[in-house]
C-alpha cells in the first residue's frame, strides 16, 4: 500500500491512479473534517456546561470579584481607586480646530506660512 501511495505521489499517473489519488484526498479531508466538527461540538458542549455551573464551583475562580485587584492605571499615587472620569472631551468648533492645527503647523520645522494658505 505504501509503495502504491509513493508511486502515486511521485509520478506515473495513469487515469486509474489519478482517480485513486483523488479518492485518497477526499478520504483524508473527510476524516479531517469529521475530527474538526467533533472537536467543535465537544468544545461547545464544554462551554455550555461551564456556563451552567454555579460561580463558586468553577475551577479557575481563584480571585473572587469582591477582592479583585484593579488595574494600576485606575489607582492614584496613594493606591486609592480613582472615581472620576479618566477622559474628558470638550467639543470644538471647526474654526477652533483649524486654528489649533494651523498653530501646530506654524510651530513645526519648515512650517512657515510663506506660500500662502491653501483654500
Amino acid at each position: 500500500m505504501l509503495k502504491h501511495i509513493c508511486k502515486l505521489l511521485c509520478g506515473y499517473k495513469s487515469p486509474e491512479e489519478k482517480i485513486m489519488l483523488h479518492l485518497l484526498y477526499i478520504l483524508a479531508f473527510t476524516v479531517l473534517a469529521f475530527l474538526a466538527v467533533g472537536n467543535l461540538i465537544r468544545s461547545l458542549v464544554t462551554v455550555g456546561m461551564e456556563s451552567q455551573r454555579p460561580q463558586q464551583f468553577r475551577a479557575n475562580n481563584r480571585y473572587p470579584r469582591s477582592q479583585a485587584v484593579p488595574h494600576p492605571e485606575l489607582l492614584d499615587e496613594y493606591g486609592n481607586i480613582v472615581n472620576e472620569p479618566l477622559l474628558v472631551m470638550r467639543s470644538l468648533t471647526v474654526q477652533d480646530a483649524r486654528e489649533q492645527l494651523d498653530a501646530l503647523y506654524k510651530s513645526s520645522p519648515g512650517g512657515s506660512d510663506e506660500g500662502g494658505e491653501l483654500a
